[in-house]
């Protein structure tokens, strides 16, 4: 992934970095309000040795001391140390639990000795702290001394004596939060990172690119009032979607100009990625530009298409296919415009032996004759066959890929489908592209010049209107 890639995830998944982060630090918060508050006091030994007055004598007892101190320290947490100290104090514990509370350290080229003792209770931090350099003493001059009478070589003295703490050393709300912030960050940027590589939903052009070569022809933002208002480009012709179908019916004309099709099979790899909203408005528009089109209602399991254009559906393309109508009888204006429609007719119990039926290649190629472009509206690639069966009579195929609605091997499936009989893919279509997020690249006004790999196509950026 490059920068731009980590750049895309954080804006479009901003939402998962701040809710995990949000619960991070409200777990360290919860772990630091119920942590007891543990206080601390310290003391400081100093450690020498008594000897002759000249410079050789006083040099090797300073060695002496420095080599022996760091033993010191070690003692201090034996029970030698610790027992009497419980004695004299009358705590209640072992000296293995208070050793665990008790750490000496000896600065680096010193004779000093710092004691720390930690407490939830500062007055008995600050009592073992003064009674454990008491007691120290008392240890180091038996241990040194050698023999009985004698004083010991080693003295120790209380440099620092123990004050009873103010302010507790644990816990840090302030660190705590602050790696709570820190550590709610990269764990919500990995979630956020983990669920963009899981997820293989078709979302931009990018993704259309990685799973095939044909171009995408048009990019269609995604209206919430769709369904409502299906036919956008009568609705409200002068809105960015509206202005996005026009590309659409421009960038067709760039596709394959010297062998241009007459008829169009328009499909899409599962339902709902808009395949019938895209075909009543590219028809529409291309009336609009002055071509006679007819649009054929494909789907016989399930069609919209007459609904959508608010037409009558008794009679329509089963109808033709078994010689109960006539092609003019089913044919109907769609208002004051150069569009006319096929509806399905009565749903028969073989839609796919229907459509690739003769009767089926010649009504088709009889509606290439009247008029310049015939759209063929179908069903889903991957539940059913008939689309692919239209794309072996028809001049050639769009698919329709619902931005977030369908995945990379779907897309692929579907294809796959088309090459396997031979189909002729023109583009894609990329429909219900997000206009509020990173995937929303498609503007209206940034369309750019045509031009593709079989003739010319644009990359059309088109992002609706609120």
């Amino acid at each position: 992934m490059e920068l731009k890639d980590y750049i895309r995830v954080i804006r479009k998944r901003w939402r998962i970095i701040v809710a995990v982060m949000l619960v991070v630090v409200a777990g360290a918060a919860l772990a630091t309000a119920l942590s007891p508050k543990v206080y601390e006091a310290q003391t400081r030994l100093f450690i020498s040795t008594s000897g002759g007055g000249d410079s050789n004598a006083l040099l090797s007892g300073s060695s002496f001391t420095q080599q022996r101190v760091k033993s010191y320290a070690d003692v201090i947490t034996t029970p030698n140390v610790l027992d009497p100290v419980i004695s004299s104090l009358g705590i209640n514990t072992t000296a293995a639990q208070l050793g665990a509370q008790i750490t000496a350290t000896v600065p680096l080229d010193t004779v000093i000795i710092e004691v720390a003792v930690t407490n939830t209770n500062p007055r008995v931090a600050a009592q073992v702290a003064d009674a454990v350099g008491t007691q120290f003493i008392k240890t180091v001059a038996d241990l040194e001394s050698v023999t009985k009478g004698q004083s010991s070589p080693v003295k120790v003295t209380v440099v620092s004596a123990p004050t009873v703490p103010t302010a507790p050393i644990s816990p840090k709300p302030t660190r705590n939060l602050a790696l709570g912030v820190v550590l709610g960050l990269l764990l919500g940027l990995g979630l956020a990172l983990l669920r963009d590589l899981l997820d293989t939903t078709i979302k931009s052009e990018k993704d259309c690119a990685e799973v095939t070569d044909a171009p995408v022809i048009g990019g269609i933002a995604f209206d919430p009032e769709a369904s409502k208002n299906p036919l956008i480009v009568q609705a409200d012709p002068h809105s960015a979607r509206a202005e996005a179908f026009r590309t659409l019916r421009t960038n067709l004309q760039f596709v394959d100009a010297a062998n241009h099709p007459r008829s169009i099979v328009f499909t899409s790899s599962v339902a709902g990625e808009g395949k019938t909203t895209t075909t009543a408005n590219l028809a529409i528009t291309m009336a609009a530009g002055g071509a006679r089109v007819c649009v054929v209602e494909g789907d016989l399991r399930r069609p919209r298409l007459l609904d959508y254009m608010g037409m009558d559906g008794s009679l329509g393309l089963t109808n033709v296919l078994i010689g109960q109508a006539e092609l003019g009888d089913v044919l109907q204006q769609f208002a004051d415009t150069s569009v006319y429609v096929v509806g399905a007719g009565s749903v028969p119990p073989n839609p796919s032996e229907l459509l690739g039926s003769a009767a089926m290649i010649e009504t088709l190629r009889e509606l290439e004759t009247r008029f310049d472009v015939v759209i063929i509206d179908t069903p889903p690639l991957l539940p059913v066959t008939d689309a692919a069966v239209l794309s072996t009579i028809a001049g050639g195929t769009v698919v329709v890929v619902g931005a977030g609605r369908v995945d990379r091997d779907h897309l692929a499936k579907s294809l796959q489908s088309l090459e396997a009989v031979k189909g002729r893919v023109l583009g894609l279509v990329l429909n219900r592209i997000p206009t509020k997020n990173t995937d929303a690249y498609y503007t209206y006004g940034d369309a750019k010049a045509p031009g593709s790999s079989a003739g010319q196509h644009a990359k059309t950026r088109a992002k609706t209107a609120s």
